[in-house]
């Protein structure tokens, strides 16, 4: 199956070689994007700058949590005796459902 933007690519493509009369809005409502994007797209085919694939794709997040920060956050838990909320308000680093999900991911909640 391909992607909404080979899609476009490949329409945009036969029309800028004449190989098809369909409008620009024509190609975006067949591929689902709006005019604007198609476009871009457009300007991105003729300058040869176009790419396929996200540039973050296969890149670890920028605010990832460190094993270590994980194994300190899961001893001090085991350590103490209050509740989750009491426990991220003390901790005051990371957000509440970012600790609940590791808590929960290990088994402690």
């Amino acid at each position: 199956m391909k992607s909404n933007k080979t899609l476009a690519v490949k329409l945009i493509k036969d029309k800028l070689e004449g190989k098809s009369f369909l409008s620009y809005n024509e190609i975006a409502e067949i591929a689902g994007y709006h005019p604007k994007y198609i476009l871009k797209l457009k300007k991105e085919l003729t300058e040869g700058t176009i790419k396929m694939v996200h540039g973050n794709k296969n890149r670890k997040p920028s605010n990832i949590m460190s094993e270590e920060e994980q194994e300190k956050i899961i001893a001090l838990y085991k350590k103490s005796n209050v509740s989750i909320r009491k426990f991220c308000n003390f901790y005051n680093r990371r957000s509440y459902s970012c600790i609940y999900n590791l808590l929960k991911k290990n088994g402690l909640v």
